[in-house]
Order: structure tokens, then C-alpha cells, then sequence
């Protein structure tokens, strides 16, 4: 059985909780020993019960999002070795024209973060996109906060710059003798 009561003001509450649990302990028989056999929810339990599992879907979500990151940055690291290895020679070329170590070392960071940072602004889209078309088909609001846009570029871009380290340091150590010889 189901019954909705409603305070006459918002600060009487717990008041009006007190003498809800009197009347009904009374009118089930239930000893002052022995436990409530029945429950009272408020609007503010609700709430509470609806963070506590918004909390552990957040919670869910950083995981599986923490991993799919990690992934996604050893493959742009894997893309970039490959990208080292078949760029040898002109990376030889370069340095025998004057390149400094840190030019290389940047002109390969700025392409790992280029990569990751267009893939971030791929996904924003898409989210935004698929967010868009679950409003128009089950009318749920949607909005997208412009702090969730730029965090989630800004870790793309990130993770490109961490991941994009050892095959740009990689890069720049090539001897340019050794990398004009290769083939």
C-alpha cells in the first residue's frame, strides 16, 4: 500500500514525518521494541537515491572512458613508430640541412597531438550528434556544457602530447648518417 502526504510547508517536514511514523506504528501494532515494518521516502531521499546511482554510473563511465584512452594513446604511439620508421630518410635529410633535435622532436609532437586532437574534436561532434537525435526521437533535454567540449579536446590532445613523447625523442635522436643510409 502506497500513501502520499504532503507537509503544509517545507520547514514542517520532519515533523510531519514524526507523526506519520507514530500514526502508522499505532495502526499497524507494532511494539516500541520492535522495528518500523513500513518506510517513508521524501523527495529529498529520492534525490539522495537517484546521486547515489548517477555516482556509480559516473564512476563506470571514467573507468571504461580511463581505458579506452590508454588504448587509443598506445595505438597513436604505434602509429607514430611506424611513422618514424618509414620517414627515416627524411628525417636524415632534414637533420643534414640543419634541423636541430628539437625540431624534430616538435614537428612529431605537433602531429601526435594533431592526430588525437582531431580525433577528440571527431568524437565532440559525434557526441553531440547522437545527443541530438536521442532529443528529437524520446524528447529527453539535451545540452552539452562548453567545460565538457574543452576537457574532452584537451585530454585528446593531451594524450597525444604523453604518447607522442617517446616516438618524437626517438625521432630526434636519429644519427642523420645512419638515416640517409636507410632504407
Amino acid at each position: 500500500m502506497v500513501l502520499n502526504a504532503k507537509p503544509v510547508s517545507p520547514e514542517l517536514i520532519d515533523t510531519a514525518i514524526d507523526q506519520m511514523t507514530e500514526t502508522l506504528r499505532r495502526q499497524r501494532k507494532v511494539s516500541y521494541r520492535q522495528a518500523d515494518n513500513f518506510a517513508i521516502f521524501t523527495d529529498q531521499s529520492l534525490v539522495d537515491i537517484y546521486h547515489k546511482i548517477t555516482g556509480a554510473f559516473y564512476l563506470v563511465m571514467m573507468v571504461i572512458s580511463s581505458i579506452g584512452l590508454m588504448v587509443g594513446g598506445i595505438g597513436v604511439m604505434n602509429i607514430m613508430l611506424v611513422s618514424v620508421t618509414e620517414r627515416t630518410r627524411e628525417i636524415g635529410v632534414r637533420k643534414a640541412l640543419g634541423a636541430r633535435r628539437r625540431d624534430i622532436l616538435w614537428q612529431f609532437l605537433v602531429e601526435a597531438m594533431t592526430l588525437t586532437g582531431t580525433g577528440g574534436v571527431l568524437g565532440i561532434v559525434i557526441g553531440i550528434g547522437v545527443g541530438f537525435l536521442i532529443h528529437l526521437l524520446s524528447h529527453f533535454s539535451f545540452a552539452v556544457p562548453l567545460w565538457g567540449m574543452l576537457l574532452g579536446f584537451f585530454s585528446s590532445t593531451v594524450i597525444g602530447l604523453f604518447f607522442g613523447i617517446y616516438p618524437a625523442v626517438k625521432a630526434a635522436q636519429l644519427d642523420p648518417v645512419d638515416s640517409l643510409r636507410y632504407e
